[in-house]
């Protein structure tokens, strides 16, 4: 799978992010960078509003996708904290 160019630095971020080393709250409190928060709020309102091309729209997936992901890993995080 090729990843578009701008989608990189989010999957870089979250590689970084699990390569570090993490506990369940530092996945609870887990968020992108503004660079990348800015990057998807654009695609989703171009997208809304004015369309975007087919290059965004697979990057505005993996960003969905990456989204989701983190999620789940939120939500496991929050079931091995109330265990505790």
């Amino acid at each position: 799978m090729t990843i578009p160019a701008p989608a990189t630095k989010a999957y870089e971020e979250i590689v970084d992010f699990i390569a570090a080393g993490t506990s369940p709250d530092r996945v609870i409190t887990f968020q992108p960078s503004e660079t990348v928060k800015a990057r998807v709020e654009n695609l989703i309102y171009r997208e809304k509003n004015e369309g975007i091309s087919s290059e965004e729209k697979a990057e505005l997936d993996l960003y969905l996708q990456l989204e989701h992901i983190m999620r789940l890993a939120k939500a496991r995080a929050r079931q091995y904290v109330t265990k505790q």
